[in-house]
């Protein structure tokens, strides 16, 4: 059969079949899970092009996915396939739910890749006050390993059925 003609109906990516793309795809996943809990994992599909090879991307759990296609020679290097699949998976989430993802715990507001010390990382811009700078908020990977700031002026939420006594 021609490639012409060929199924052009994205599949799963076969696990092992890239080895530090899943191991990199687990970290995200737990970025995600720590960060959006009730999202299912991020998952790598491949698409056929026609007379070429599959391009991979990262995928919600539903199969759909926004943005470029993972760049092959990333397949190759642990921290270019950790940046190469964050940043797929940034876009994938930010665009398909309509939301900045992964947003940092203290300021709110969406963080960005960034590589620092050689390892792909979430940046936060800071506050807008020069008290509240710019920040690494942590390595990919390891948002789940942060506990969210005290806010000592934030009012506390009243429980119902709760008497403030």
């Amino acid at each position: 059969m021609s490639p012409f003609f060929e199924s052009s109906t994205p599949r799963p990516v076969l696990l092992g079949q890239y080895p530090l793309w899943d191991e990199a795809l687990a970290l995200v996943n737990r970025d995600l899970a720590a960060t959006l809990p009730d999202q299912e994992t991020l998952r790598l599909l491949e698409a056929p092009v026609y007379g070429e090879a599959e391009n991979v991307y990262v995928a919600m759990a539903n199969g759909e996915w926004h943005g470029n296609f993972l760049e092959p020679e990333s397949a190759d290097d642990p921290v270019c396939a950790l940046a190469a699949i964050a940043d797929a998976a940034q876009d994938t989430v930010s665009e398909l739910l309509w939301q900045a993802w992964p947003l940092c715990a203290e300021h709110g507001l969406g963080m960005h890749l960034h590589e620092v010390d050689g390892q792909p990382s979430w940046w936060c811009a800071g506050g807008r006050t020069p008290h509240d700078p710019a920040h690494v908020r942590a390595a990919v990977g390891a948002l789940d390993t942060l506990v969210r700031p005290h806010r000592p002026n934030r009012k506390r939420r009243r429980q119902p059925g709760l008497r403030d006594d």
